[in-house]
Parts: structure tokens; C-alpha cells; sequence
């Protein structure tokens, strides 16, 4: 009998799908199909709620009735989305700014970085709403600058003034959840050779020359790594207003899990847009150098 011989590529391919089989059948069972079942249960109206006894097909009616008759969900939606744009350009400047310093050969280096990582691990959805509750993180001594209101109000007028104090109301929470970023951007600063550092000072560059042609292009590849990161945890935010009413509609109430999952799918695909823009536009100034 002649037995088959499997190429060496073949067999480390196979060993490849043996080691992520779990992660294949936890995606396929837990993710995927209630992916599949939440939309074909947006498209249909539950009449008989015991074992989805009976159902109507009534399209795209709970759509309809999402941007028609709700007059919750798409102002809390905008507002999500809204904080989402305002979220990222935050996360990403100040996870840069801190790996750049904490990547510097200083004493207690090791304890800044700890720091910064710290809140990932306690920063809880209960920590967090209750740290807000009490006033944590509004920036309260900022609101008690009477001449930085006043100035603010005259000149731009009290919807600016709320405005601004609303943005840095957020900066607390939203620099309390940099860690990863932080983690991510040290690890690719210190990938970047040192010969291209010393070339750079042998020609006379500045550091801040330096910056801009070699640090920063070197680092495009994972600033598109924790932009892809940070708006899909900011989508899943303790503050955000989209997820609690959506699982208000399913499961407070009248259950209504057939309008549930249609406003789920609008968010789902409103974030995903949200992504594909930004990736779009970022892969355009991404530098891979070993293609160039």
C-alpha cells in the first residue's frame, strides 16, 4: 500500500488549524451564529415568545421604526458615535506621548509604565460608574476657575462652554483606559533599530527631525494596530448610551428581543462604518520597511 506524504508545508499548516480548532469552534458556536440569529430575528416579529412558537416576517419594520418612531435611540446613538470621533484622536496622541517617555532610560521607569497599565486591570464597569458617580473624573477644580468660564462664555457663548467641559469631563476615563495603547506603542518603539537613530545624529538631525522621518513612519504600522483597538473598545464604553437601551428594549418590560436585535444590527453596522473609514484612511500613511 502506498501511503500518502504530506508536505512539511501541509503538516505545520494542519498543526496551525489543531491549535486555533477551539478558538474556530468557540467563534463558530458563540459568535457567528448568534450573529445569524439576531439578524433573521430583526427581520421577523415575535407573536409567541415561548420557543419563538410563532413569528411574522415583517422586513425591514423595526428599521423603519429605529429612525421613524424611536425617539431614544438615534439621539443616543449620535451621541455614542460623536464620543467615539472624540475618544480616538485622545487615545491615540496621549499613548504615543506616554510610550515616548516612559521608553526613555530613566529611574523608576519600570514604575511609570506599571502605572499607566494599572487602571486596565482594576478599571471594572462597576469601578468606573461608581468612581463617576462620585464625582470622579469631571475635572471639578477646572469647572471652579471662575475667569476660564466666564472667559469661555463671553467669547464663545455657554453651548461652547458645555461643550468643553463636557470633552474634558472625559479625558479622565478615556486616559484611565490607554494601557494597552501604551503597551503596544513601547514595544514597537523599542523594534525600531538603534543604527537608524545614530545614521540620523551622524547627518545632523534634530531630535525632533528625527521624530517626524523615523520614529513616527516606523510606528504607522501599529498606530493602525490601536486605532483598530481603541474604536472597538470605545464602542463598548461604561458610558456608552446605545448598549444599556438596547438591553432595556429586550429584556425590561414588554420583552421585545425582535427590536432589540434590529437596533443591535444598526450599531453594529454604524460602528463597523466608523472602522472601515478609519481604516481606509489610515492604511494610506501606513510605512512597512521591509516593502520599501
Amino acid at each position: 500500500k502506498r501511503h500518502m506524504k504530506l508536505s512539511l508545508r501541509t503538516q505545520r499548516a494542519l498543526q496551525g488549524y489543531l491549535f486555533v480548532s477551539p478558538w474556530i469552534v468557540g467563534f463558530l458556536i458563540f459568535i457567528l451564529w448568534p450573529l445569524v440569529f439576531s439578524l433573521w430575528l430583526s427581520l421577523h416579529q415575535i407573536k409567541v415568545f415561548s420557543g419563538l412558537a410563532e413569528v411574522e416576517f415583517i422586513g425591514i419594520g423595526f428599521y423603519q421604526e429605529a429612525f421613524v418612531e424611536d425617539t431614544v435611540f438615534l439621539p443616543a446613538f449620535a451621541e455614542t458615535m460623536g464620543n467615539l470621533l472624540l475618544d480616538l484622536p485622545i487615545v491615540l496622541v496621549f499613548s504615543l506621548m506616554a510610550a515616548l517617555l516612559v521608553s526613555r532610560p530613566i529611574p523608576g521607569v519600570m514604575f511609570f509604565r506599571s502605572l499607566f497599565f494599572l487602571p486596565v486591570i482594576l478599571s471594572s464597569y462597576w469601578l468606573i460608574t461608581l468612581l463617576f458617580d462620585q464625582g470622579a473624573g469631571r475635572l471639578a477644580i477646572t469647572r471652579d476657575i471662575v475667569e476660564l468660564r466666564n472667559l469661555v462664555g463671553l467669547y464663545l457663548g455657554e453651548g461652547a462652554l458645555q461643550a468643553l467641559f463636557d470633552v474634558l469631563g472625559r479625558i479622565t476615563f478615556v486616559v484611565w483606559g490607554t494601557g494597552v495603547q501604551i503597551l503596544v506603542f513601547i514595544a514597537a518603539i523599542y523594534s525600531i533599530p538603534g543604527t537608524l537613530y545614530e545614521a540620523a545624529r551622524v547627518d545632523g538631525a534634530s531630535n525632533w527631525e528625527i521624530f517626524w522621518e523615523i520614529t513616527l513612519p516606523l510606528l504607522s504600522p501599529f498606530i493602525l494596530v490601536n486605532l483598530v483597538y481603541t474604536i472597538v473598545k470605545s464602542s463598548t464604553d461604561p458610558f456608552n448610551l446605545v448598549l444599556p437601551y438596547i438591553q432595556r428594549v429586550a429584556l425590561s418590560g414588554t420583552v421585545r428581543l425582535d427590536y432589540a436585535s434590529a437596533l443591535g444590527w444598526i450599531y453594529f453596522v454604524g460602528v463597523f462604518l466608523v472602522l472601515a473609514v478609519a481604516l481606509a484612511w489610515a492604511a494610506r500613511y501606513v510605512f512597512y520597511a521591509g516593502e520599501r
